[in-house]
């Protein structure tokens, strides 16, 4: 059985350290944090031990959460890696490209896995929605929170912003031609909305809001392609799949053009596919637990965690 633990146990760490002491696939060794008194509680609360030092830690077990300011990430998943320990960092993977570089080379290097915990990938509704989406040539996300202290360390395109950037990255399969962006800081030093207009080699264009400032929390990202229109809630979570049927060209023509009498419902087929119900953090930790176990790459690579910063990090050029 996988011997885990928890570095960092603030606000996204307690999860972690919550789903990790209900997985059958691992042991919760303990939990490690700077600040004492927040890891005694999340310890006792778990029924696990706060360890003295990160070192104390990663001398016990196979891998670990890190869920530390993103300012750290680069420092403290180095240490885990060097001491040969399995690491899921929160997103985004780094505060740099080059420190993501390292972070990536390392891992390789010492065949480890490194998994980065854009969490979305496991959102039911994205998983339900992926395999409907082929070829979109034009894609619009909007994901609005409400004003909340945590997180302003970063700008709203780290914060809020690369989730989408990663699912996006994922599902256009083409190299991006050309990054164009705006965005302003309002409540906080960083820039606390922002959009971003990618363009893709094969023509597709995203258009990505985010936005820490919202009256309201929105996650929705909606896909456009040749022969479907795929629309995505993750928070309700619901996705909607408008499918072109299969007719002539010719009829289509005539029904679109009131020649023959017909409506939407004569062109179109309509379908919500079921959700799972399977909570996504759960999902990720038991993913991560497999590519441990098993050597696969993870789900979320280091890879993809670098791809995305590094997008992330040119609509901050541009901002800037």
């Amino acid at each position: 059985m996988l011997r885990v633990g928890v570095i960092g146990v603030g606000h996204l760490g307690r999860f972690h350290t919550r789903v990790y002491s209900e997985l059958p696939a691992c042991e919760l060794v303990g939990v490690y944090d700077d600040d004492r008194t927040r890891s005694g509680v999340i310890a006792e609360e778990f029924s696990t031990r706060v360890f003295d030092s990160m070192s104390e830690l990663l001398g016990t077990v196979d891998a670990v959460s890190v869920a530390v300011p993103t300012r750290a990430h680069h420092r403290i998943g180095l240490e885990c890696l060097k001491n040969d320990v399995h690491v899921l960092i929160e997103k985004p993977i780094a505060s740099t490209v080059s420190e993501a570089e390292e972070l990536v080379a390392v891992a390789g290097e010492r065949n480890l896995r490194l998994q980065i915990g854009h969490i979305e990938r496991f959102n039911q509704a994205i998983r339900a929605a992926l395999c409907e989406i082929a070829s979109p040539m034009f894609v619009e996300a909007h994901r609005l929170g409400i004003f909340a202290p945590r997180g302003t360390d970063v700008p709203v395109v780290l914060d809020l912003m690369i989730h989408d950037i990663d699912l996006i990255l994922t599902a256009v399969d083409s190299p991006i031609e050309r990054i164009d962006a705006v965005g302003v800081p309002v409540l906080s030093p960083n820039v606390d909305i922002a959009n971003a207009r990618l363009t893709f080699a094969n023509g597709c264009v995203a258009n990505l809001t985010a936005s820490r400032v919202s009256r309201e929390r929105i996650r929705k990202i909606r896909f456009f392609q040749r022969d479907a229109y795929i629309s995505i809630d993750c928070m309700a979570p619901k996705v909607e799949v408008f499918r072109k049927k299969d007719i002539s060209p010719e009829k289509l023509l005539e029904i679109a053009t009131g020649k023959i009498e017909g409506g939407l419902e004569d062109v179109v087929d309509f379908t919500a596919p079921a959700m799972d119900g399977a909570d996504a953090l759960e999902m990720e930790l038991a993913s991560f637990l497999r590519s441990v176990s098993t050597g696969d790459k993870p789900t979320v690579s280091g890879k993809d965690g670098l791809m995305a910063l590094e997008v992330a990090t040119e609509i901050l050029r541009q901002i800037s």
